[in-house]
């Protein structure tokens, strides 16, 4: 879970370095070229405050040009000296006025490079009346370059240059880029401080998940997860986990409870039979008595062979690849041939019989041969608690599309606290499994060939004796018929 833990955060580490990269990169240069174009904006602030001074010079008098002038001067050299421009001053005549002397003392190189083709061409357009702020190659140096027009009776009557180096307008922007990095590695720290919290958080459930898993797959089904715990999708892991491990641990004691009764009922009649045969091999049996005891370990050995016939039947059935060959039959007739087949059990314990078939023909879409183990396990289990003398009940009808069938007999009922484990495995009434009362596989049987046929078997609330009612699609005709 550790390793895990390890390499999630790795990848996540490493998608918030990739995109703290990126977006750092991505705000530093838009914050520069906001930076940019805010100085841009102030030398165009500065170049339309030159530009109005120029105006007053060209328009007022002699004290108002000298102020102006000075002004003027003024301005120019505080331009230069926050961005080393070259600024000239155009009016509508053509004269022009430039700091050219101060610009090429403090920067020969740039001012020598100056085109003054380019010059011209800008100043056409400034005194046409058209703002320019454009970046473009002085020599092999960048540069901006803003001009502005000054105006009289709102027509151009000069014009305001100014040009200087894109390095002195970037100046500066390692700070920027300063505050970038630490903010994006501040970022960055948090973020991962963040999703390592969270990741943790996350893994905590599933480490406790594997944990408890590894503790099922080594057959401790106790262990149970928070189900209050962790998101949404994580409650919902750890209550399916929860059930899953009810059902196993539910498998678990069936299983455990299979094999000690499978053991009990195998070691029963394999202990009689050990010990008559022993018993005559020893001569502790009289010669005379061997006959009786032989029939005894007949009796035996048939009891063995019906419990393996009766679990062999169960695997049988509950394999994912059984199937049913289901055919059109009348079960009334099925009905009647068990009760042909139990006859002389019948007799003996000279049962009353009726046969209440409130439909005649009853015709039934299902498994024949697997019904047919239904009908006489269902008429063994009444007989065997039957008393003697005593009254068993068939009943069919039809209802809707299906037809139901009732096996009732009027022995001992059973016991309220017995009802809901009737189907189980091994399970019977007579809790000391007596000797000749069967194997207890009889009415689980009887449920799985149900559930196989999509139907169920049902004991019924009786006021005496004891009912199974079981229910079966009936044939196409009798289908329509009903309907």
């Amino acid at each position: 879970m550790n390793t895990l833990f390890t390499r999630i955060m790795a990848v996540v580490l490493g998608v918030i370095l990739l995109l703290t990269v990126t977006l750092s990169t991505m705000s530093y240069f838009s914050l520069r070229e906001q930076r940019i174009n805010a100085r841009l904006d102030y030398l165009a602030a500065e170049a339309e405050q030159i530009a109005y001074l120029a105006a007053d010079l060209d328009a007022g008098g002699f004290f108002s040009y000298q102020l102006s002038r000075q002004y003027l001067n003024w301005m120019a050299k505080k331009v230069n000296d926050e961005f080393g421009a070259y600024i000239a001053v155009v009016d509508r005549w053509g004269n022009v006025r430039t700091n050219i002397q101060t610009a090429y003392s403090e920067d020969p190189d740039f001012v020598a490079s100056l085109s003054g083709e380019e010059i011209t061409a800008a100043l056409k357009q400034v005194l046409a009346g058209e703002t320019i702020r454009v970046r473009s190659m002085v020599g092999s140096d960048a540069a901006f370059t803003v001009g502005v027009p000054y105006l009289q009776y709102e027509s151009a009557a000069g014009a305001v240059f100014i040009q200087t180096k894109a390095q002195r307008i970037q100046s500066g922007m390692e700070d920027l880029l300063g505050q970038v990095i630490a903010a994006a590695l501040a970022a960055a720290v948090l973020s991962a401080l963040a999703v390592a919290v969270i990741v943790r958080s996350i893994m905590r459930p599933l480490a406790a998940l594997t944990e408890a898993s590894r503790a099922m797959g080594e057959g401790d089904f106790s262990r149970r997860l928070d189900e209050d715990r962790g998101d949404r999708e994580m409650r919902q892991v750890a209550r399916t986990f929860n059930g899953m491990g009810d059902r196993l641990r539910a498998v678990e004691n069936s299983r455990r409870e299979f094999v000690a009764n499978v053991s009990h009922e195998l070691r029963s009649p394999i202990t009689s039979i050990k010990g008559f045969a022993e018993g005559m091999a020893d001569g502790v049996i009289p010669p005379e008595d061997h006959p009786k005891y032989l029939r005894l370990v007949a009796e035996e050995s048939n009891r063995l062979s019906r419990l393996v016939g009766d679990l062999l039947q169960l695997s049988r059935l509950e394999r994912e690849d059984a199937a049913l060959e289901k055919t059109d039959f009348d079960i009334n007739e099925m009905l009647r041939r068990a009760i042909i087949r139990r006859m002389k059990d019948l007799d003996g314990k000279e049962i009353d019989v009726t046969c209440d078939f409130r439909a005649e023909p009853c015709r039934v879409r299902a498994d024949q041969e697997r019904m047919e183990q239904v009908v006489i396990n269902l008429l063994d289990n009444a007989v065997k608690f039957t008393g003697q003398g005593g009254r068993i009940v068939l009943t069919t009808e039809r209802k809707e599309n299906r037809a139901e069938v009732t096996v009732w007999d009027d022995g001992a009922s059973i016991p309220p606290e017995d009802r809901p484990r009737v189907f189980e495995r091994f399970f019977t009434s007579d809790r000391a499994h007596t000797s000749g009362k069967g194997t207890g596989l009889g009415l689980s049987i009887c449920q799985r060939i149900l559930e196989m046929h999509g139907r169920k078997i049902e004991l019924l609330d009786t006021a005496e004796g004891t009912a199974f009612r079981f229910t079966l699609d009936l044939a196409g005709e009798e289908s329509g018929n009903a309907a």
